[in-house]
């Protein structure tokens, strides 16, 4: 019995551009095996996903997550700033 393949994207947002990467992958692939065949590795060689979160439509998830099909598993950035210290410096302005 043949297993349909699965739509996913790969995305990693900059401060000046989003990068989406759509992908026809075999069911079963898991988070990490999606972010190595978007190669986006090769276009982007800051990312380091021993340092980076990984989710999945906003939630974080493990490398060994499996995809379904229409998931967007995203490469979060670093942050620069606490959110919490960058809106209290907003207020006082």
């Amino acid at each position: 019995m043949a297993v349909d393949p699965i739509q996913v994207e790969v995305a990693y947002a900059l401060p000046e551009r989003q990068i989406l990467i759509p992908l026809t992958l075999a069911a079963g692939t898991t988070a990490v095996e999606a972010i190595s065949a978007s190669n986006i590795a090769s276009q982007l060689p800051d990312i380091d996903l021993a340092q980076q979160t990984i989710g999945i439509f906003g939630a974080v998830c493990t490398a060994d997550k499996v995809l379904a099909d229409g998931d967007r598993v995203e490469i979060y950035r670093p942050l620069r700033k606490n959110p919490m210290e960058a809106r209290r410096e907003r207020v006082k302005k």
